[in-house]
């Protein structure tokens, strides 16, 4: 594991520091001494976002002291908040709920909301009910999955586009796909059909990096029938979530995770069987993927 970083920021009311804790050796590190809100000093807030940019998560616990409110309040400073174009929000709030007594579990491997046109940037998630045992959620870098292809890999993946729809095969990585409320969530989660292509690489706006854009809201890659696309999914996605290229988290209740999810996947481990647990997000409005050689993501093209 790498040494731990200081980063020198001067807090809301008076000078201090907040620690950074690397996690893994290719992203994920954890926030220490830092209390989170919509107050941050503007060089705080600096830091904390040239922080998240280098380890793609983020990780703060001891954060009990947000509600909703105060939720939203620091996620806008990355930004606009967006709420989910499907599922409806907590009353009177831009926050998704994830819930899994009533099918909550994102446990498939994903970018959040892909199948939008300028899908999220950042995700700010909160903890609420943690089961004592199980649970934990994983990230995996997909600038670093990108970096390490081969050259022809690399040469395949910068030429290609893929669908992406709300109406993904949800039942096809789950052994019990109705089970826990998910078909009902699934039914309001494809309540009007989405659809974008983007393209498989997209270079990003504020590093620079090519990054891989994947994940199971993949129908189809453009030009390529359906067996091959599955193939191509699977041979790229494959790289990105190579253990080594991971991080994992065991949640208690009060942590907060931050992503860039321009950078990231994520999958949501169910393995707490009728334990109950509760996760809140809330998400900042994105940009349009730009590909290698500078083509937006846009509507369907028709076919032929």
């Amino acid at each position: 594991m790498s040494s731990t970083v200081l980063e020198s920021t001067p807090a809301a009311s008076s000078s201090a520091l907040f620690e950074l804790q690397p996690l893994a050796g290719k992203l994920g590190a954890e926030v220490r001494g830092l209390r989170l809100s919509g107050d941050l000093a503007p060089a705080t807030f600096a830091a904390l976002k040239q922080a998240l940019l280098r380890y793609k998560v983020l990780f703060f616990k001891g954060q009990q002291h947000l509600d909703d409110a105060t939720h939203q309040a620091f996620a806008r400073l990355f930004g606009p908040l967006v709420e989910h174009p499907t599922v409806p929000s907590r009353d009177g709030t831009q926050i998704l709920e994830l819930d899994s007594a009533h099918g909550g579990r994102a446990d498939s491997w994903h970018t959040d909301v892909t199948f939008e046109l300028d899908y999220p940037q950042v995700a700010v998630l909160r903890s609420v009910v943690i089961p004592p045992t199980g649970g934990d959620t994983v990230w995996a870098n997909t600038a670093a999955a990108y970096a390490e292809l081969p050259v022809p890999l690399k040469t395949l993946a910068d030429q290609l586009w893929a669908l992406h729809g709300n109406d993904y095969d949800y039942a096809a990585t789950r052994a019990k796909p109705d089970a826990h409320g998910a078909q009902k969530y699934r039914q309001v989660f494809t309540s009007r059909l989405i659809e974008t292509e983007h393209p498989l690489v997209r270079v990003h706006p504020e590093t620079g990096e090519r990054t891989l854009v994947a994940g199971h809201f993949i129908k189809r890659f453009v030009g390529y029938n359906g067996q091959d696309s599955r193939s191509l999914l699977e041979l790229f996605q494959n790289h990105i979530t190579r253990l080594e290229n991971t991080v994992r988290w065991r949640w208690s209740e009060g942590d907060v995770a931050i992503w860039d999810n321009r950078a990231t996947q994520h999958y949501a481990i169910n393995d707490y069987g009728d334990q109950h647990r509760v996760v809140r997000r809330v998400t900042v409005a994105g940009d349009v993927p730009v590909s290698v050689d500078g083509q937006r993501s846009r509507p369907p093209q028709p076919a032929g």
